[in-house]
């Protein structure tokens, strides 16, 4: 709907399955770039896309890695938000929500998303856009002050409202119990986050 991906170079962080990297591939970028730390994902988004049809190269690693592929015209990223308790709670989720690293994001849920947003003027060309999806549980505010301070413009551009999937479900007793949902709660709000490169 941003209309910003037809005819540029775009970065995918922390791709997982690679739905998005598709998406833009199948919107008429000028060429896809995918990232993800786990090996399983990276090898499921070459599956996805060649299953898709498009041209998508992924590769293995964090944005650290990323920076020897830049600048980009627009990032796009939908990392690991869920905050996470002390204990291990695995076991409670189950495997059909994916790999523990593919949601956990430290107490706050902050984890990825700090270096993301401080890392992605490093990662985009002058002008360029990052578009990235988080839950309003990890802090919006945050990621629009750390962006601010990295250099970019920044601004939630949509929110939606969705029923807590098995992740949350899981963790809505100790989400509860230290404050960072009312009792009661079982949706979460999901933010669209664009910011612009000064």
């Amino acid at each position: 709907e941003t209309g910003l991906i037809s005819g540029r170079r775009v970065l995918d962080l922390c791709t997982g399955s690679g739905f998005v990297a598709i998406a833009a591939a199948e919107m008429g970028s000028a060429s896809v770039t995918a990232f993800d730390i786990c090996p399983h994902a990276v090898r499921y988004s070459r599956d996805n896309a060649t299953v898709a049809g498009v041209e998508i190269d992924v590769h293995e690693g964090s944005w650290l890695e990323a920076l020897d592929c830049a600048p980009f015209d627009v990032m796009v990223s939908n990392p690991p938000y869920v905050p996470t308790p002390p204990d291990d709670d695995t076991a409670l989720i189950g495997p059909g929500a994916g790999p523990a690293w593919a949601f956990n994001a430290g107490p706050d849920g902050r984890l990825v998303l700090d270096p993301l947003c401080e890392a992605a003027p490093k990662l985009l060309c002058d002008g360029g856009t990052l578009l990235l999806v988080h839950s309003a549980l990890a802090g919006v505010q945050q990621s629009l002050d750390t962006l601010k301070w990295a250099g970019m413009d920044a601004k939630v551009i949509a929110t939606k409202w969705i029923p807590f999937g098995p992740v949350m479900r899981a963790r809505a007793n100790w989400l509860e119990a230290t404050g960072q949902i009312p009792y009661g709660r079982r949706e979460e709000e999901l933010v669209l986050i664009r910011a612009e490169k000064r």
